[in-house]
């Protein structure tokens, strides 16, 4: 006799179908510790960019009352221009000499210093320059006392910023503990004081002696022209090129060597495009170095198969079922690839050119092979012809520039920079999300 068959319930948990839920749960928690992991990293990195780079946006000004005296600065009292512009900003440190002095009076601040120059320590270098700057402009004040705000030195700001110490500044020739002494009087009276500091945003790069007035506006204009050949060039070239190999083109053994060399380049590293741009675009085209035209064809190159991959990626999720009904009803190869085809496959195709501009928009390496270092370009261009001809850098460019100078203060600045490109690169990204959604269509 037999014995009975067991029979199994679908209730009942055996013991291989435990292990497999077990296996899946450990999967899963492997998965989330792998996203809290990244999630912490991810805030780590962000902190420690926001921490170090936030005091860029911050620097220490002192306010004086600037002595205008024709005596100095208009002798001939005609208020000629040329005239006027004779006198050199070492005509100008008198007045802020005496303009120091008589604040540290009126805060009744002791002044252990004798010599004017010893004073003007705890100014930047390019305080002289801003009363010339402005006497210049409005000649009508001479002979008047008018309020200044002045950037203070790089140790004053670092001083009160915490980087600078009287220990540390034993060594140091270009400020003494004396000068901390009157500048915690001064701070205390309200002539020194630490305030937000529009001049970094908006300012150009500085000689390393003078590290506080520089400013990362004139790099963003030159990211924003190379930005401009970049969208310009990469996308009507990006998208053809990718709709006639998708779409048009026959597969044989020419497509296939297009295919792989496209594949290739997208894997180059980007400092072989910044030699091909200085071998193609200046020494044989003799483009004009360290212009942004120059960088955004070098840049352009560089995104080309970003740009061609991810649209090729976009053309083939469109299902084929559209091509056939377009092609069923009537409409000719060309009519359903731009009228069917194309605007299905847009939102990848935007998401993807955004994505390839902003990786192109965070490149250092080629940029510096074709010249567009820090301190090129002191102000803004004239007109948007000089603006893509002019040398100029660009800001990762810029950033790195800061981030190998000896000064600290220009390292606080570096972090600063960026702040600023991660914004530009969060904007982008959040662009290419809202067109994504917005020309997105289902089927």
């Amino acid at each position: 006799m037999s014995d009975p068959a067991v029979k199994s319930s679908l209730l009942t948990t055996d013991a291989h179908t435990r292990r497999r839920n077990a296996a899946e749960k450990r999967f899963r928690a492997y998965g989330l510790a792998a996203i809290a992991i990244g999630l912490v990293f991810l805030v780590l990195l962000l902190g420690s960019i926001l921490f170090k780079g936030v005091g860029a946006f911050q620097q220490t000004f002192i306010t004086l009352d600037v002595e205008l005296l024709e005596a100095k600065l208009d002798k001939s009292g005609n208020r000629d221009p040329a005239q006027m512009a004779k006198v050199t900003t070492f005509g100008y440190n008198p007045l802020l000499d005496a303009a120091i002095k008589r604040a540290t009076e009126g805060a009744g601040v002791e002044n252990p210093f004798t010599k004017g120059k010893d004073l003007r320590k705890l100014l930047s270098a390019g305080a002289a320059n801003q009363v010339r700057q402005f006497v210049l402009a409005n000649p009508d004040r001479i002979g008047e006392t008018v309020t200044f705000r002045l950037l203070a030195s790089s140790r004053v700001d670092g001083y009160f910023k915490g980087r600078v110490t009287r220990e540390s500044l034993a060594r140091d020739k270009n400020l003494t503990p004396a000068h901390l002494e009157m500048v915690d009087g001064l701070r205390e009276a309200g002539v020194v004081a630490k305030r937000f500091n529009p001049g970094f945003i908006t300012g150009a790069d500085a000689s390393e002696s003078r590290p506080e007035q520089a400013g990362i506006g004139v790099s963003m204009l030159g990211s924003f022209f190379m930005m401009l050949v970049v969208l310009a060039l990469s996308l009507p070239i990006g998208v053809a090129a990718s709709i006639y190999l998708e779409e048009f083109a026959r597969q044989n053994w020419f497509t296939d060597l297009i295919e792989v060399n496209i594949s290739n380049l997208a894997a180059v590293p980007s400092i072989v495009f910044g030699i091909l741009g200085l071998a193609v675009f200046i020494q044989f085209a003799h483009l004009p170095q360290s212009a942004p035209l120059v960088g955004g064809l070098v840049l352009t190159l560089m995104t080309l198969p970003t740009i061609i991959i991810s649209t090729r990626a976009s053309l083939k999720s469109v299902p084929p079922s559209i091509r056939e009904a377009a092609l069923g009803v009537g409409a000719s190869k060309m009519q359903t690839v731009f009228h069917h085809v194309l605007p299905l496959a847009m939102p990848g195709i935007l998401t993807g050119t955004i994505i390839g501009l902003a990786q192109a928009l965070g490149e250092t390496a080629p940029l510096l092979l074709i010249g567009m270092v820090g301190y090129i370009a002191s102000n803004y261009p004239g007109g948007i012809v000089e603006g893509f001809l002019s040398p100029n850098s660009a800001m990762p460019a810029q950033i790195y520039e800061w981030a190998k100078r000896a000064d600290p203060a220009y390292y606080e600045r570096a972090w600063g920079g960026i702040i600023i490109l991660l914004v530009f690169l969060m904007t982008m990204n959040i662009i290419a999300v809202i067109l994504r959604r917005r020309f997105e269509r289902r089927w």
